[in-house]
C-alpha cells in the first residue's frame, strides 16, 4: 500500500508499505480507504511550521473513510466508517494510505445520508462545526436571541459552521478578509459579511454588543474581540488558533455580562458525542451544499496542496481521493 510518511530526517515522501510496517501499530481494524483530506493541522505538520508529529516515522493525515475490511468489534465487514482525531498524525498513523489500522473504537459508522466521499467533504473540519453549534444549542442560544458569529468563514469549520446555523434558522454574520467570496458564503447562509479587520485591532475590555454567539478558529486578538462585543448572557465556541494561542483578553466579559466561552476538541471527543454531531450534520447539511464546499486534490499532489492552503488559496474542503 501507498503512503505519505514524514521522518525526522527527510520531508514528506511517497513510499509503498506492507502489513509488516504496521505491525507496531496499535490497532484491531483495518480500513480500506476511499478518501482523506488536507486540513490545516495536516499542512502545519507537512510544512514543519508547528510541532504537530511526536513520533517518527509517522503516516500522516488526521482523517478518512473507508470501508471495514473484516469485522471488529460491534461492526461488520464493509461497513463505510470515518475516522478522525485520537492523535492520528501525532502519536498514531493516520489516513493518507491506500488502508490504515486503528482501534475499532476510534471509527464512527458514516450516516446513511452521506456517502463516503460527502463525509470527507465534512471530514474533520464540518464535524468539529458541528461540535461547535451543538454547543452553542446546548448553552441556550437560540435563534431569537439574535445574531451568532463565525469566524474564518471560508475555511473548513467557518464555512459548515455557517450552513448548520442557517439551515437552524440563526442570523449568521460571516467575518473574512476575502469579500470576493461574498456570493459562495451567502449561498451557505451567511446573512451579513464583516471584515476580518474589524476585530484585529486593540481589544477593548467591554466593546458595544453586537452578537450572542458565536463560533471562532482564528484564538487571540480576533477571539479576545469577538468575547468583548458579545451580548449579556452570550456564548463563544473557540475551537482554532490560526492567530495564535494567546488571548488578551479582559475578565470584564465574563464578570460585567456572564459572558461564556466554551472550548471544543475534536480529537478526544467520545463517540457518543461523535455520533451525536454526525447527526446533525445528516439531519441539516444540504447534500447539494457539499458540492460547493469541495476543492478536489489528487493523492500525490498533497503536499503542495499544503502549501496552498497555508497562503489562504483554499476555500472550503480539499478532498483526497485514495486510489
Amino acid at each position: 500500500m501507498r503512503a505519505w510518511i514524514k521522518t525526522e530526517s527527510a520531508p514528506l515522501e511517497l513510499k509503498s508499505l506492507s502489513e509488516q510496517d504496521w505491525e507496531a501499530v496499535e490497532g484491531d481494524a483495518w480500513v480500506d480507504v476511499a478518501f482523506s483530506t488536507v486540513n490545516y493541522k495536516d499542512a502545519l505538520a507537512v510544512t514543519g511550521k508547528a510541532p504537530i508529529v511526536r513520533r517518527h516515522p509517522m503516516v500522516l493525515g488526521l482523517d478518512f473513510s473507508g470501508t471495514l475490511r473484516a469485522d471488529a468489534g460491534p461492526l461488520k465487514a464493509g461497513t463505510p466508517v470515518v475516522g478522525n482525531g485520537w492523535g492520528m498524525s501525532e502519536t498514531h498513523w493516520g489516513g493518507w494510505s491506500e488502508r490504515t489500522k486503528v482501534p475499532v473504537d476510534w471509527l464512527t459508522p458514516i450516516p446513511s445520508a452521506f456517502t463516503p466521499r460527502q463525509a470527507m467533504v465534512i471530514g474533520t473540519a464540518g464535524y468539529t462545526a458541528s461540535l461547535c453549534v451543538l454547543a452553542l444549542k446546548e448553552a441556550g442560544i437560540r435563534p431569537s436571541d439574535g445574531d451568532v458569529v463565525v469566524t474564518g468563514a471560508t475555511g473548513g469549520v467557518g464555512s459548515v459552521a455557517i450552513h448548520l446555523l442557517s439551515k437552524q434558522g440563526y442570523r449568521v454574520l460571516a467575518v473574512t478578509g476575502r469579500k470576493a467570496h461574498r456570493e459562495w458564503l451567502e449561498s451557505l447562509g451567511a446573512a451579513e459579511l464583516l471584515d476580518r479587520s474589524e476585530l484585529e485591532g486593540k481589544v477593548r475590555p467591554l466593546g458595544k454588543e453586537r452578537w450572542i454567539g458565536g463560533v471562532d478558529v482564528v484564538g487571540s486578538t480576533v477571539l479576545a474581540n469577538l468575547i468583548s462585543m458579545t451580548k449579556y448572557g452570550g456564548v463563544i465556541a473557540a475551537t482554532g488558533l490560526a492567530g495564535g494561542m494567546d488571548l488578551p483578553a479582559s475578565v470584564a466579559p465574563f464578570i460585567l455580562r456572564g459572558v461564556r466561552l466554551l472550548g471544543v476538541d475534536s480529537v478526544m471527543c467520545p463517540a457518543e458525542r461523535r455520533e451525536r454531531a454526525w447527526a446533525q450534520l445528516a439531519e441539516h447539511l444540504d447534500v447539494a451544499t457539499l458540492e460547493a464546499l469541495e476543492t478536489e486534490v489528487a493523492f500525490d499532489q498533497i503536499p503542495q496542496a499544503c502549501q496552498d492552503l497555508l497562503a489562504g488559496q483554499v476555500r472550503g474542503r480539499i478532498v483526497v481521493p485514495i486510489p
